[in-house]
C-alpha cells in the first residue's frame, strides 16, 4: 500500500509521531525502506496495522474536523483519513479567534479529485447541520435563538443557524407593531412555524411565546370579570367606531360614545396607541368573547353638576358642536348641549339652512328658551339677543303707508314675491302689483330671488306682522292716459308676439299688450298674420279696469257695413258724452303726458337692457 506517500510532510510526521507500532522494525526501514525486506505477510499486517488507524468516510457525510494548520488564505484540517483537506479562510469569517486544534464539522465533498486531494466545505456542513437543526426545532416545537438582521416588507429576517428566516409583522408580538427597526440588531427567542423545503424557507413566531403566557392571565381575568369592575387596559387599536383596549390577553370594545360625556367626532381627538387608561366594564356575553367598556363612566355625568342659576332666560356661551338641516347644537360644557333650532337663529321669516347663520367651532352666546333637567334637554336661541324689529317703536314712522324702500328678494310665489327690507321685516309685492303696463303671470319673468327692488308701502299691520308693497305704484297709473290714446275705432300699429289656442298676443306702442281673436287676424288676400309681423289694428274694446285692449287686423281693410258704423258711433258717442267740453282741452295734455310716460318708458327699457349685458359679461 502506498497511500501513505500522499501525505504533505507536515501531516506525515505529525501522523507516524502519534502513532505506535510495537512490532514494527524501524531499523529494517531505515535499511531497506517501506516494503523492502518484508514478505508477503508481513505486508499484509503492516497494511492492516496502518488501515486501523484511518477513519472510514462517506462522501455527503458530515464529520468532525481539527485545525492542523492556518495560513492568510487558508486552513488545513484533519479528519482522520489518509489526506488532510483545506478550506478557504472565508469559510472561518464567524470563527475570528480560530487557531490549531479547534474542531470543526465540514462536509465530504469529494475523496479524492484528479490530484487525488481530498475535497470539504465547512459552508455547507454548516448548512446542513443548520437546517437539521431547524427541522428538530419545528418537530420538537422547542424555542431557538435568532438574531434580526434586517426588515423586510411585512415583517423582519432573521438568521438561525446562518440560514435566513421571515418573521412576520403579526407574529411578532400579540398586538400591533409600528416600528419594525427596533428589534433590528437584536436576539429574539422564536419558534419554528413552518418550512418549505422547495424555497427553502423558513417562518417563525415570536407571538406564539407570548400568547402561551397570556393564556393564563387571560383565563384569570375572565374568570373575575364583572360589570362594574374597573380595569387597566392599554390602548390596542383605534377605528372610527371606537377603541380596542389589551385587558392583559383579553381584548374590549370602548364604543366612540362610551369615551366622554362630551361629543366626540372621532376616537383619536381624546386616545392615542399604546395609552394606559382606566375602564369599566359595561357589559360582556355569556362566553364573555364580547367585552363592553367605558371610559365616561368612570366621572359623573355633567348635567348633575350644572349651576344651580341657569333657568330659562339666562345667557350662556359655548361651541358649535354640530350642524343638522333643522338647528345647530351648541355645547355648553362636555356632555351638554343645547339645540337652537334654524328659527331661533334670526328674526327673519324666511327659514334657510343652519349652515347659512353658523359653523362648526363658532363660539358664540345664546339664550336658554327651554330648560328640562330631567330629560336633560335644552333649547336655545341667539335672535333674542338682540330686539324684536317688529317691536321697534320707530316702525309706524319708518314703513308708514307711502314711504319708499329698496329690499331683496327672498322668495318666490305663484301669487307675488317676498321682499326683505331688514333683517326680520319682510313684505308682499303681489304679482299684480309688479307693473302697470305687463301683463307677468309668474313673479319670475320679472325678477329673481337675490334682486334688489324699489317698492313703496300699501299697508302696515303690525299686530300680525304684514306689510304690503308694490313696484307699480312708484309710477302713475298710464291707463288713465291710455283710455284716450286708445280710444275704440283708432288704429295702431302693433307686432304679434305670441299665439295661443284662440288668441294672439299684440305689442302696442308705449310696451303694453292686446289680444286679437283668430278671425280678426287675417289679411286682405285671405292669410294668416303669423308672429313676428307688424300690421296696422284697429281698436275694439278698451277696458281700463282689467286693462284689457281688443284689437282686429280685419277690420282695418274690411269695409264696415251700416249697422258696425251706427254701433261704433253710438259707443263712442256714449264714451265722450261725459268729457265732451274738455276733450279738446285734455287732448293736448294727454298727448305731453304720453310722450314723458313713453320717455320714462323707454328710459327703464334702456337701464335693463344695460344692466342684463352688465350681467352677462360679468357671467362670461
Amino acid at each position: 500500500m502506498l497511500g501513505v506517500l500522499m501525505y504533505p510532510r507536515a501531516h506525515y510526521q505529525l501522523f507516524m509521531s502519534n502513532q505506535t507500532f510495537p512490532e514494527f522494525d524501524w531499523d529494517r526501514v531505515s535499511k531497506k525502506g517501506i516494503g523492502g525486506g518484508y514478505s508477503t505477510s508481513e505486508k499484509e499486517e503492516l497494511e492492516k496495522i496502518y488501515g486501523d488507524t484511518l477513519s472510514t468516510i462517506e462522501e455527503k457525510d458530515v464529520v468532525n474536523a481539527t485545525v492542523v494548520g492556518i495560513t492568510d488564505r487558508e486552513v488545513l484540517l484533519n479528519i482522520g483519513f489518509k489526506s488532510d483537506g483545506i478550506v478557504s479562510r472565508s469559510e472561518f469569517r464567524d470563527l475570528p479567534d480560530l487557531k490549531v486544534g479547534d474542531t470543526v464539522e465540514v462536509f465530504i465533498e469529494k475523496q479524492e479529485d484528479a490530484l487525488g486531494q481530498l475535497i470539504i466545505s465547512r459552508k455547507k456542513a454548516r448548512i446542513l447541520t443548520a437546517w437539521s437543526k431547524i427541522e428538530e426545532a419545528l418537530e420538537k416545537d422547542t424555542i431557538l435563538d435568532a438574531f434580526v438582521k434586517r426588515r423586510t416588507k411585512g415583517g423582519l429576517i432573521v438568521d438561525i443557524f446562518g440560514i435566513e428566516s421571515f418573521l412576520p409583522g403579526s407574529q411578532i408580538d400579540v398586538k400591533p407593531i409600528r416600528d419594525f427597526d427596533v428589534f433590528v440588531n437584536k436576539l429574539m427567542e422564536v419558534k419554528v412555524v413552518k418550512i418549505n423545503h422547495a424555497n427553502d424557507n423558513v417562518v417563525v413566531s415570536h407571538k406564539v411565546l407570548i400568547e402561551k403566557d397570556l393564556e393564563k392571565q387571560r383565563q384569570l381575568i375572565l374568570t373575575n370579570l364583572e360589570k362594574g369592575q374597573v380595569l387597566e387596559g392599554v390602548v390596542k387599536n383605534i377605528t372610527n367606531f371606537g377603541v380596542f383596549i389589551d385587558l392583559g390577553g383579553v381584548d374590549g370594545l370602548l364604543h366612540i360614545t362610551d369615551i366622554s360625556w362630551g361629543r366626540v367626532n372621532h376616537p383619536n381627538e381624546i386616545l392615542s396607541l399604546d395609552d394606559k387608561i382606566n375602564v369599566v366594564v359595561l357589559d360582556f356575553d355569556d362566553d364573555k368573547k364580547r367585552i363592553s367598556l367605558g371610559m365616561k363612566q368612570l366621572e359623573s355625568h355633567p348635567w348633575d353638576s350644572l349651576a344651580e342659576g341657569l333657568e330659562v332666560g339666562s345667557k350662556v356661551h359655548g361651541k358649535i358642536v354640530n350642524i343638522a338641516d333643522y338647528g345647530a347644537f351648541l355645547e355648553i360644557t362636555p356632555g351638554v348641549e343645547g339645540l337652537i333650532h334654524v328659527s331661533e337663529m334670526s328674526w327673519s321669516q324666511h327659514l334657510r339652512n343652519p349652515s347659512d347663520f353658523l359653523q362648526i367651532g363658532d363660539e358664540i352666546d345664546a339664550v336658554v328658551l327651554t330648560l328640562d333637567k330631567d330629560e336633560r334637554k335644552m333649547s336655545l336661541g341667539i335672535k333674542q339677543l338682540t330686539d324684536d324689529p317688529w317691536t321697534k317703536q320707530d316702525l309706524l314712522s319708518k314703513y308708514a303707508v307711502g314711504t319708499k324702500h329698496k329690499g331683496t328678494v327672498r322668495n318666490l310665489t305663484n301669487f307675488g314675491l317676498f321682499l326683505e327690507l331688514e333683517e326680520g321685516i319682510d313684505g308682499l309685492v303681489h304679482v299684480s302689483d309688479l307693473s302697470w303696463t305687463k301683463k307677468i303671470k309668474h313673479p319670475s319673468d320679472f325678477v329673481k330671488i337675490g334682486d334688489e327692488l324699489d317698492v313703496i308701502v300699501l299697508e302696515l299691520d303690525t299686530e300680525n306682522r304684514r306689510l304690503a308693497l308694490s313696484h307699480k305704484h312708484l309710477e302713475e297709473n298710464p291707463w288713465d292716459t291710455f283710455e284716450t290714446v286708445f280710444a275704440i275705432g283708432s288704429e295702431h300699429e302693433c307686432t304679434i308676439i305670441s299665439k295661443s289656442d284662440k288668441q294672439a298676443a299684440l305689442e302696442l306702442p308705449y310696451g303694453i299688450e292686446g289680444s286679437a281673436i283668430f278671425k280678426h287676424l287675417t289679411k286682405e288676400d285671405g292669410s294668416q298674420a303669423e308672429v313676428g309681423e307688424k300690421l296696422a289694428f284697429k281698436v275694439l274694446e278698451f277696458n281700463k279696469e282689467e286693462k284689457k285692449i281688443v284689437l282686429s287686423h280685419s277690420k282695418v281693410w274690411e269695409v264696415p257695413t251700416e249697422e258696425e258704423k251706427k254701433e261704433t258711433k253710438k259707443k263712442a258717442s256714449a264714451k265722450a258724452a261725459p268729457k265732451a267740453q274738455s276733450a279738446e282741452k285734455s287732448t293736448l295734455g294727454d298727448l305731453e303726458a304720453l310722450a314723458a310716460l313713453k320717455d320714462q318708458m323707454e328710459s327703464g327699457a334702456k337701464k335693463k337692457s344695460s344692466k342684463k349685458k352688465e350681467e352677462e359679461t360679468t357671467e362670461e
